[in-house]
Order: structure tokens, then C-alpha cells, then sequence
């Protein structure tokens, strides 16, 4: 993302005067910034997510798998068409800015952001600023609202505040090589804001600073190529803060609208990325993509890089979705291990139409997401969810010892931190790998899971030169990376994962980081500081990596919007020593945090297989377990498989009886007895329960 100076170069160039406060001293010109600075900065879109749903997955899944953002479906009025079946594209044609839509209202829009926050991940919103509702559209808005092609009362906009562009007997864009046409006229009758009128552009900057009121981090601008980039600048000029902007341009031919155009003001959908890496893993033609970033248009630092869209899956265009399975988890596996761009990655809905809305209720609302059916939740396949710790690990890391077959088999390391391969060939791939890591087991997050620094699936030693000899099956990958070390192997790391957890109480808004003396926490620097996760609240939990054998200070702050409060002196000091991994636990000093607890936060875990369409959930004598009523049961999630997990909040001291149950439909299939017995803690506020299925 190019920061705000870069705004103001576009609107002095196009003749617009800006408000000083527009300007950040901090800015540099130049200066690209990451999604999230530093090495949480893949995207998940999760597309036609309900708020709630969204909430419980920034809960549950991406805070502690590390993805740094989500990118929700538009939030402002829409459309609502029971004639068409409620399609997915009625969202993208707003009546108002009112935060009412089929996924939820303002209040559920705001608790989502503040979940999504405390779990340490960044909320971007799909803004709709190019156009509103086409002529063809009836009936009220999902807030009520009424309207009309060129009338909006709720905004209000009326005939005077769009483009009339009088061409092609409809107003509708027909010559894309026309740029004047393209940004006048109308996107398949869709009502084209006039975005040079300064009351235009007052409304949308307007509507973009109620969402960053609510906490929102950013926005992925739609049909961004239809306005002209000083239009935009002009309109995201004003808005408060320093959102990360990353515009929708798709690329056309000699002479049409250019996605560089746009790179000065923030990231740029890169649309070659899908095409490039999406044959590759389709074809099993990997030996070229040493050279991936010379067949992109936009450098690194201005791009987001996906595999798929919503769009792409629809129009035709994306080489891979969901429905190619390993092929796609492949493609999608590499983007998050090859350093370019910013990764955005898909989770569907599963759809059989172009114009197919999301599972839904009879009146059109959203129904909540229950991944394993109609949602498809890619971004869980294992392959996805853990190479995202991997990118973290190896951020600002270069691309090594490179090897390939010359066809369908690579492999590579990022620095001396991970190292991958990828085998799209018909047979297996045996090899001894030459990598950089130091010498020690891994294990391979690819093909399972580590937990409580064991791993579920193979580990594989390395050597004191770097090597180590694997099996890659066919159409299969392994994924190696310092963050997850595996039983027995020697000390060595070049860095320790480093997890910090602090038990504090802190108010509605609030959210607890950790900060300290070195570059990986920040250098004191609050806005650089580490989000920790309250999931297991009031302990707040973060990982991050660090430099072995190395001291440093910090401290714990609580952030809320601009406020920072710091915990009292002194610093607290502390050291990595040659381990690859390292907890430093405390309560917080001074104020609220540590002493009794009015409640008990439980992680509740079952290794438990099930069949398609099965979901595990636990159930009790307890009113948070359910009251032993399977309808109140509380859902576990399968981002682990097979063993799935929740969190529960139980009063201290209490005696708990309880069971875990498949569902699948209204079917329920209970545990043999008897009933499991436990009690929560009366002087911990945390508890685990690990249990196997019975």
C-alpha cells in the first residue's frame, strides 16, 4: 500500500486542493506498507459471510491460525430480489449507506469488528463507491428503503448526482478501449456515481468514515477502474486515519484503463496472479514460477495475489476453484509460501449458477456459516490454514536453494526459517532436499498439524549441512518452517516462537498488545506492537518470532482506537535462550488484570472422526453446555481434524457433567456412558479439557 502522500500526488496532479490534515508526518513517500505491517498480512475473504459467523471465526480460526484480515461482503443497503433468488450480486447494488443488509444490521456489523479485533485479525469491507442499484431493480432496500434508478431518498442522491452519458442508446459501457466511456457511462445498468461532484464524493467519503468509526482497517475498492484515480483519491482523501486501500482493476488491452494507474494509492487486485499460477498447478507446469514475478504487471509491494475471486469463480476466468481439490489447495499453498504480493485467499459458498446467493432462509437472509456443506470454508483445508503460520514465520525472507525437475516437481526455502515442495507430477517424488534450515526435526505442517509442540503428522530430521530425504507423494506437497519444530530435535533455531500471554480485564473497545525493545515487538512503538487474541479471555495470547539468544524488554498495553495505556514501571526484561520456542506468561501491572475470576475460559478439545456432513458439539448439565438439550449444544470446529475444539466460559468452582455428540441434519449421535465428570477451576481462570470420542 502507498501511503497518503501518494493520495495527495494524484489530486495535486489533477488540480485538487487538499486539506492538510489529509497528510501524516509519518508518511514517506515511496514507502510501501503490507496489509498488516509485519508478518500477518494474508487476507481471507470470506465470502457472504453473516456478521455473527464472521465473529466466530476471527474466534475460533484466524486469530489463532494467524491470518491477519478478513475481507467481508458490502455491509450498506442493498436490494433485495425474491424473483431472481436472492442473488449474490444484489448486495453489490446499494440503495443507502445505512449498515443494513441480508448478513446483519449495524449493531452485529460493530460487535463483529470488535471480535474480529480482540483476536488479533483486521476487518476490510467490499465498498461499493462506483455506482448504486440499476434501473431494473424494484422493491425496497433491506432497510426499507425506497427507491429508484437515479432517486435514492435515503442517501439522499437524485437525478443530478450521477452520469448521463447518452451513448449506446442505453448508457451502458460497450467500448472498453473508450476510457471515457468506461468511466461515464454505466456498468451493465448500474446507476454511475458522479464522482467528480464534491457532494458525491462528500456522501462516499462519508459513508468510509462511519465504517472506520466502527473500527473497520480498510477497504477493497469495487469496480475501482470506473472511477478516475483522482476521482478516488479525492474521495478516500479525507478519510480518517490510514485505512489500507487495495482497488478491483482488471487488466484489459492496448489503450483501456491500466490496474498501475491505481497503485498510488494503495494495492491492486493482480489478476495475472490467478492466471499464471493457476495454469501452472492445473497443468502441473511448476518449473516456470522461479520467474512468477516478471510475468505480473504490478511489483510486489502494489499487489494482492489470489488464485480465485468471487468474480473469477463465476465469469469463467479463475484457472482453479474449490471444485479442483488438490490441485487447487496446491496453488493456493504456494501463493502463501512464495514471497510476492499480499495473499488473498477465497472461502466459498458452494454454488451451481453463476447467479446463486448463499445458503439462505426463505426471506433471503444469510443463514450462519456450518463449514462442510453448502460452505465450502477452503480456507480451512489444512494446506491453507497452516501455511499461513509459515508465511509469518518466514515474512521479509528471501526465496532459496530452488530446485525443480524442469516440469510438474519444486521445491524451495524462505531464508533459513522454511522450506517447502510441490509435486504435480503422475508419480512420487523422492529426494534428499538441500535446504538452509539448522539442523533439527520439523514437522510437516502440511500434512498435519502441531500442537502442543508435537506433531500429528510426519517429521522429518535435518542434518548439520541441511539436508533431509522425503517422499512427496503425487499431487502432493510437504511444508517445513521453524515455527513448528518436532519431538527430539537438537536446539539450533534461528528464531523461537515466542508466545506471550497476559491475564488482564480491559472494557468494551479495548484490546491488549505486547511491545518491547526489539524490531519484531515493535521497538516501543505502540502502533507497531503485537495484537494478542482474547480467546481464552481475560488471558490474551499472542505468538510472534524471535531472535535466538537475544534480550530484550517489554511491556503490555491496552489500545482503544488512539488510547494506549501502558502497564506500570518497571520494563519487564526477559531473554530467548537456543529453544525454538519459548512462553512468557505474567498478569498485568497495575489497574485491571490478574487476582480472582468471576468466570473460567475452558478449551475444550475431542479427537473425534466423523463422516460428511457430521459435526461434533459438546452438551452438559450446565446453561453455557446446553442443558443437556442437543439443540443448545455447543459447536466445536473442525479447523484441526480430527480433533475439534471450543472455548466455553464456566463459573469457578462449578461441577460439570457432560458429553459430546455428532449432528448431522436433525440425526444425533450421543457418547456411550457414562457421563463425563470435571469441575472448572476455582483459582485458574483458564482450563483444558482434552477428551477422545467414546
Amino acid at each position: 500500500m502507498r501511503t497518503r502522500l501518494f493520495v495527495a500526488a494524484v489530486l495535486l496532479a489533477a488540480g485538487t486542493l487538499v486539506p492538510i490534515g489529509a497528510l501524516r508526518s509519518t508518511d514517506r513517500a515511496g514507502a510501501a506498507a503490507d496489509a498488516n505491517p509485519g508478518p500477518r498480512d494474508v487476507i481471507v475473504h470470506l465470502f457472504q459471510w453473516p456478521w455473527a459467523s464472521i465473529a466466530n471465526e476471527c474466534t475460533t480460526v484466524l486469530g489463532p491460525k494467524g491470518f491477519g484480515a478478513v475481507q467481508v461482503s458490502p455491509p450498506q443497503e442493498h436490494v433485495v430480489l425474491p424473483g431472481r433468488g436472492y442473488p449474490w450480486w444484489q448486495d453489490y447494488q446499494p440503495v443507502s449507506y445505512q449498515l443494513v443488509s441480508r448478513r446483519g444490521n449495524r449493531a452485529a456489523f460493530a460487535s463483529m469488528v470488535s471480535t474480529c479485533h480482540a483476536a488479533g485479525v483486521k476487518v476490510y469491507v467490499d465498498a461499493i463507491v462506483n455506482h448504486m442499484a440499476g434501473g431494473a431493480s424494484t422493491g425496497p432496500g433491506s432497510a426499507g428503503s425506497t427507491y429508484g434508478q437515479y432517486a435514492y431518498p435515503a442517501v439522499p442522491y437524485g437525478s443530478s448526482d450521477f452520469h448521463h452519458c447518452g451513448r449506446n442508446g442505453n448508457d451502458d459501457i460497450m467500448n472498453w478501449a473508450d476510457r471515457w466511456e468506461v468511466q461515464n457511462c454505466e456498468l451493465v445498468d448500474l446507476s454511475d456515481l458522479a464522482t467528480g461532484s464534491s457532494y458525491v464524493r462528500g456522501k462516499l467519503t462519508a459513508y468510509l468514515n462511519d465504517l472506520v468509526s466502527l473500527g473497520v482497517d480498510g477497504f477493497r475498492v469495487d469496480a475501482a477502474k470506473h472511477l478516475p484515480a483522482a476521482d478516488l483519491a479525492a474521495i478516500l482523501g479525507p478519510v480518517t486515519g490510514d485505512p489500507y486501500v487495495y482497488s478491483e482493476v482488471i487488466e484489459g488491452g492496448p489503450g483501456e484503463v491500466s490496474p498501475a494507474e491505481y497503485a498510488g494509492l494503495g494495492d491492486v487486485t493482480e489478476f495475472r496472479y490467478g492466471d499464471v499460477v493457476g495454469n501452472a498447478f492445473r497443468d502441473g507446469s511448476l518449473a516456470g514460477l522461479s520467474s512468477l514475478a516478471g510475468s505480473m504487471l504490478l511489483a510486489s509491494g502494489d499487489a494482492v495475489s489470489f488464485v480465485d475471486n468471487h468474480d473469477t469463480q463465476r465469469n469463467g476466468r479463475a484457472r482453479l476453484t474449490y471444485r479442483d481439490g488438490s490441485r487447487y489447495a496446491l496453488a493456493e499453498a504456494f501463493m502463501l509460501a512464495w514471497p510476492y504480493g499480499t495473499p488473498q485467499v477465497m472461502s466459498s459458498f458452494a454454488f451451481t449458477g453463476p447467479d446463486q446467493g448463499p445458503p439462505a432462509s426463505s426471506d433471503g437472509t444469510t443463514s450462519a456459516v456450518s463449514c462442510g456443506g453448502s460452505w465450502v470454508c477452503e480456507h480451512r483445508w489444512r494446506t491453507t490454514a497452516n501455511l499461513v503460520a509459515l508465511r509469518g514465520v518466514a515474512h521479509g525472507t528471501p526465496v532459496t536453494n530452488w530446485w525443480t525437475d524442469g516440469g510438474s516437481q519444486i521445491a524451495f526455502g524462505r531464508g533459513s526459517v522454511a522450506y517447502v515442495a510441490f509435486n504435480r507430477g503422475g508419480a512420487a517424488l523422492t529426494r534428499t532436499f538441500q535446504t538452509t534450515l539448522p539442523a533439527g526435526s520439523y514437522c510437516d505442517v502440511a500434512g498435519g498439524d502441531f500442537t502442543a509442540n508435537a506433531c500429528t503428522g510426519t517429521a522429518y530430521t535435518v542434518d548439520s549441512s541441511g539436508r533431509f530425504a522425503a517422499t512427496v507423494a503425487a499431487g502432493g506437497m510437504l511444508a517445513l518452517h521453524a515455527g513448528a519444530r518436532g519431538p527430539g530435535g537438537p536446539s539450533g533455531c534461528s528464531a523461537a516462537a515466542a508466545t506471550f500471554e497476559v491475564n488482564a480485564t480491559t472494557v468494551p473497545g479495548e484490546n491488549v498488545h505486547v511491545v518491547g525493545s526489539i524490531p519484531a515487538l515493535g521497538s516501543w512503538n505502540p502502533s507497531s506492537a503485537v495484537p494478542l487474541s482474547s480467546a481464552a479471555y481475560p488471558v490474551w495470547r499472542g505468538t510472534v518470532s524471535l531472535p535466538v539468544n537475544t534480550p530484550f524488554e517489554y511491556k503490555y498495553i491496552k489500545r482503544n482506537g488512539s488510547t494506549v495505556v501502558w502497564e506500570n514501571d518497571p520494563n519487564r526484561s526477559a531473554a530467548t535462550t537456543a529453544a525454538c520456542a519459548v512462553t512468557f506468561s505474567g498478569a498485568w501491572n497495575g489497574g485491571a488484570g490478574g487476582g480472582g475470576c468471576q468466570s473460567v475460559t475452558v478449551s475444550v478439545e475431542v479427537n473425534a472422526t466423523t463422516v460428511w456432513g457430521q459435526n461434533v458439539y459438546l452438551v452438559g448439565n450446565q446453561p453455557a453446555l446446553g442443558s443437556w438439550n442437543p439443540a443448545n449444544a455447543v459447536p466445536l470446529s473442525s479447523a484441526t481434524y480430527p480433533v475439534w475444539r471450543a472455548t466455553v466460559t464456566l463459573p469457578p468452582g462449578t461441577a460439570v457433567q457432560y458429553k459430546y455428540i455428532k449432528r448431522a441434519g436433525s440425526t444425533v449421535i450421543w457418547e456411550s456412558d457414562p457421563n463425563r465428570s470435571r469441575s472448572a477451576p476455582s483459582t485458574s481462570c483458564t482450563a483444558t479439557w482434552s477428551d477422545t470420542w467414546r
